[in-house]
């Protein structure tokens, strides 16, 4: 897939979350927990077709990218357990205690691929680049120019 196409694929997502985010506190519980659910499949899916991609890419893409996706894995498994151990037994405290960390989680996450999203930028435009770079060597002329 072409990075533009992946990037389009990207805003679409993006907005279709916007929409779900401000379409979540009109929902009831039930509706929302299958929503939810639903979610975390989607997520775990996608995580699982990155770390083949990341697989199948091996010597393609750099070391750096290859531990940050094993490090994105680790640190969702950990995210994942946490919420799974705190929903087990709660009181109205902790349920707001909960509730208000889930909204720190949430924002951090959103912050968290706002970044991804930043660092997307720089290697598409560094691609876009190492690309001039080649076209400069073949014309003959000096990369650097």
């Amino acid at each position: 897939m072409a990075v533009s196409d992946q990037l389009s694929k990207l805003a679409v997502r993006a907005k279709q979350l916007e929409d779900r985010a401000a379409a979540a506190q009109q929902k009831q519980k039930a509706e929302l927990q299958k929503e939810v659910q639903d979610a975390r499949t989607s997520a775990q899916a996608q995580s699982k077709a990155l770390q083949e991609s990341a697989a199948a890419s091996k010597g393609q893409i750099s070391a750096w990218w290859d531990s940050v996706q094993r490090s994105w894995d680790e640190h969702l498994a950990s995210v994942r357990d946490n919420i799974d151990d705190k929903k087990a037994e709660i009181d109205l405290r902790d349920a707001q205690r909960i509730a208000d960390q889930a909204d720190d989680d949430a924002s951090f996450a959103v912050d968290y691929a706002y970044a991804a999203v930043e660092e997307a930028e720089y290697a598409v435009l560094d691609a876009a680049l190492a690309h001039k770079d080649v076209d400069a060597l073949m014309a003959g002329s000096s990369p650097k120019t």
